[in-house]
């Protein structure tokens, strides 16, 4: 075996000094908390069940795709499932991709321009920046859920730079390390007003409050695109962008991590087309009802043990307990997964250095009573 190279071997190290260091997990039997199958559905027998009849009755390829989409991999499942996806979340049409990291790095990569502008919510996560960086717009953040900041910044650019193109703002519905959301009303107004193009990523929403954020308010005709994902409340994996025919053309043709890798096999997407009839069950939106009564009751128990200091406000799925010090974030979950409970400590450089936290997810799955055991572990922590 050829020696390691050094630079890389003394990056290792410090992160293993620092406390940092990231190792594989060992799936164990544990009560979940940490997965983002809110709704169950990436174990549900039935859901599987239909997803093997679909797939069964489909011809052709089985196994896998065989090549990307452009060539042998675009079985006809996936404008099936396309159509089902524009109809379902009220967008013209939907473009699948292998996944949400996929589907960011493809969109900002191809779409903004050189000389366009992209401001970005400091908090997006790390595939909608990394797409960004593989662009060749100029980008600058704006502060998490600010909007007067973000004007700001765009007053700054129309004042101080005579030519730009385009402006795009990206920020997500739900945030997937915070668990809140931004203003989306007035967000999508401000850009109407202004002709500003917003990008909106909704993978913590969608199946957890329905259609998704910016279908509840009833303004998709104003986004120019959202990414939503299957591998969250869907149970299944993969994504899509929703939006135009134009931009789902131009995707096509410029999208790079769409044109250049091999497509999902059929059985994925007959998983995704099943899980979306689930949602729509009365057992699916049982699921979803529970889910939200859930996160209600905790909500309230944290009242009740005044933690409210350590937790960062959510409606959503996602409970964040900000412990802002490694070793005392790592040791809580140790003491919580001793316990049988699957709570991941949540470091820098995913968080900002200082706000390490423990993750917690909800789901429908959970009962009250595990819920009051992990708050009363964290509160006797917090305190002791």
């Amino acid at each position: 075996m050829m020696e390691f190279p050094e630079k890389l071997q003394k990056k290792l190290e410090v992160n293993q000094a620092k406390g940092r260091l990231r190792m594989l997990p060992t799936n164990q039997d544990q009560v979940d908390f940490s997965s983002n199958d809110y709704l169950g559905f990436a174990n549900d027998q039935l859901l599987q069940k239909r997803a093997e009849i679909l797939f069964q009755t489909q011809t052709g390829i089985k196994n896998g795709a065989s090549g990307s989409r452009l060539l042998s991999g675009n079985h006809p499942l996936y404008q099936e499932l396309e159509k089902v996806l524009a109809e379902y979340h009220g967008y013209e049409t939907a473009l699948v991709f292998n996944s949400g990291y996929d589907a960011n790095i493809g969109f900002f990569s191809a779409v903004p321009q050189r000389g366009d502008i992209i401001f970005y919510d400091e908090l997006v996560h790390a595939s909608i920046r990394d797409g960004i960086r593989m662009g060749s717009a100029k980008a600058y953040k704006f502060k998490h859920n600010d909007l007067n900041d973000l004007q700001d910044g765009i007053k700054r650019i129309k004042t101080h730079q005579d030519e730009y193109g385009e402006i795009y703002i990206v920020t997500e519905s739900v945030f997937s390390m915070d668990g809140d959301s931004p203003d989306l009303l007035k967000l999508l107004m401000y850009c109407k007003k202004n002709r500003i193009y917003p990008i909106i990523d909704e993978a913590h929403a969608v199946g957890v409050f329905g259609k998704g954020l910016v279908h509840q308010i009833g303004l998709q005709h104003l986004v120019f695109a959202s990414v939503i994902t299957f591998g969250k409340a869907l149970g299944c994996h993969g994504a899509a962008v929703l939006g135009s025919v134009s931009l789902k053309t131009y995707l096509i043709n410029f999208s790079r991590s769409l044109i250049y890798t091999t497509a999902l096999p059929p059985h994925t997407l007959a998983t995704i087309l099943m899980g979306y009839e689930h949602l729509q069950t009365e057992a699916g939106e049982a699921a979803r009802q529970l889910l939200l009564s859930n996160i209600y009751y905790f909500n309230s128990r944290l009242n009740k043990l005044q933690l409210q200091n350590i937790f960062l406000k959510s409606d959503s799925a996602i409970q964040v307990a900000v412990l802002g010090d490694v070793k005392r974030v790592k040791e809580c979950s140790k003491k919580l997964r001793s316990k049988g409970f699957d709570i991941r400590p949540i470091l820098y450089p995913t968080v900002p250095e200082g706000k390490e936290r423990l993750r917690i997810c909800i789901h429908s799955f959970n009962t009250h009573g595990e819920m009051d055991q992990i708050l009363k572990i964290i509160a006797e922590s917090n305190h002791g």
